[in-house]
């Protein structure tokens, strides 16, 4: 019996996939890896993830994880050796429970993030975790890689979000980790090692996961200012103001926004002649507990102190729902105006809030003077300091001529936020891309734990192998 006839033997045939019918879970999100694999399999239960673990210990196999493949660090795509199988996740798509008592609900590793925030809502509750790939990624996948997005100021990263987990073990094992409990202080936190893995040390199955009363309006705005240092100042501002009901603070460039009408001319800017062609913007959410009427009245008070001082230069409430949609879609474009105008080199980083300005700035001057002519695309989470800063080719390079530059600007990008202490990844994780230069900005007794406990959890070395330890 091969290898393949065993593993149809555990899953049945319709669950291991090959040839054409595998190639789509071979290449991340951005086309930037492609792998090989004996197969992908597809088990629809916790103890089918268990059972192929046990498989792959027994056989020396490598393990993949994989939940929505919507990854941007290659985390989730296997090396070129065909050794290795890719586990997804995807079957496991259950909401097995909802306490609203207990303000939790227990989900499944498969299950798509925006079909956790519906059931959420439905419960008459909030989930707060919101990216722009909350359509397809996963909530096993979000887990893994620590996902941030919108709201963390406000609620956290997905680590905040997670009581209890439940988890598959290199060895087959099965964790039974679910306590929907607060407090729990009966040992070392085996959640916070798995949580932000990238799955080599274990496959998270299910998870529990906190929720929060749903607001009872929502406002947001787009706000037109000058500088980054602006910017900087209206955050600490809106803190003041807002309190904890500033739920989202996001920094976006000009040249982002023009980027994302150029590239679907149906969404508009809200703004016209100079406002329409500021060097940066804010877009500020706020949940409020008492009405929609309130959070207006509450934004405007705050927003137009801002205006009258020149902090802000303009700024566009959104009148309801669909207008806050709008306004919203306007920045989850970004990536995707980016993606359509050609590759890029990108970054994610985190530095203090209060360095941020001074980070770009320095930063910007750096690229220029080395590399003259290169174009910016910086947009991100100012409120939680994770900027997305990235590079494009300008109008005087082909792709390959920047792609054939971007180990230096890496290099240059990385070495100007360790200076300011700041994380070359903020909240995409490590994967393949940023595995070989960890080790430059890590201590080094933080990386050999580090390797302990991989060591320790996956002695074999089978799990998701290359990806975030050299």
């Amino acid at each position: 019996m091969t290898q393949l006839d065993e593993l149809v033997r555990l899953l049945g045939a319709p669950n291991v996939l090959t040839g054409a019918d595998a190639e789509s879970y071979l290449t991340d999100w951005r086309g930037r890896y492609t792998g090989a694999a004996l197969a992908v399999v597809r088990p629809g239960s916790t103890q089918e993830v268990a059972a192929v673990m046990q498989w792959c210990n027994q056989h020396n196999v490598p393990v993949v994880p994989q939940g929505g493949n919507t990854g941007l660090c290659g985390g989730a795509t296997p090396d070129h050796s065909g050794r290795a199988v890719v586990l997804s996740l995807g079957r496991l798509n259950r909401i097995r429970s909802i306490d609203v008592d207990n303000d939790t609900m227990v989900v499944e590793a498969g299950c798509i993030l925006q079909t956790v925030q519906q059931a959420a809502r439905d419960a008459d509750r909030l989930f707060p975790l919101s990216l722009a790939a909350e359509g397809s990624c996963t909530i096993g996948g979000n887990l893994a890689t620590n996902a941030g997005g919108t709201q963390v100021l406000r609620y956290g990263n997905a680590r905040d979000l997670v009581l209890g987990l439940e988890v598959v073990t290199a060895d087959g094992q099965i964790w039974q980790g679910l306590r929907g409990l607060r407090k729990d202080n009966t040992g070392y936190d085996l959640r916070d090692l798995f949580i932000g893995s990238e799955g080599t040390l274990g496959v998270i199955t299910a998870a529990t996961l906190k929720l929060y009363p749903l607001p009872v309006a929502q406002c947001t705005a787009l706000v037109g200012v000058n500088s980054v240092q602006d910017a900087v100042a209206l955050l600490s501002v809106a803190r003041k103001g807002f309190g904890p009901a500033l739920t989202g603070f996001e920094l976006i460039a000009g040249n982002c926004l023009k980027a994302v009408n150029d590239c679907f001319p149906q969404q508009r800017l809200p703004f016209e002649g100079a406002s329409a062609q500021l060097p940066w913007y804010a877009l500020l959410e706020l949940s409020d507990a008492e009405s929609a009427d309130h959070a207006r009245e509450r934004f405007e008070t705050i927003i137009g102190s801002a205006i009258e001082s020149g902090l802000v230069i303009d700024a566009v409430i959104a009148e309801n729902i669909a207008q806050s949609k709008a306004l919203w879609h306007l920045r989850e474009s970004i990536p995707l105006a980016e993606k359509m105008q050609g590759k890029s080199i990108k970054h994610d980083v985190s530095v203090p809030v209060s360095l941020m300005a001074e980070f770009i700035e320095t930063t910007n001057k750096a690229v220029q003077a080395r590399f003259p002519g290169l174009g910016h695309v910086i947009f991100g989470h100012l409120g939680d300091g994770n900027l997305h800063y990235n590079i494009t080719r300008g109008s005087k390079l082909s792709e390959d001529d920047l792609l054939a530059l971007q180990d230096q600007v890496y290099e240059l990008v990385h070495n100007s936020v360790y200076r300011l202490g700041g994380s070359i990844s903020a909240e995409h994780g490590v994967g393949q891309l940023k595995r070989d230069v960890l080790p430059q900005y890590k201590d080094p007794v933080e990386m050999t734990l580090m390797h302990r406990i991989k060591a320790v959890f996956d002695p074999k070395g089978i799990m998701n192998p290359g990806k975030v330890l050299v």
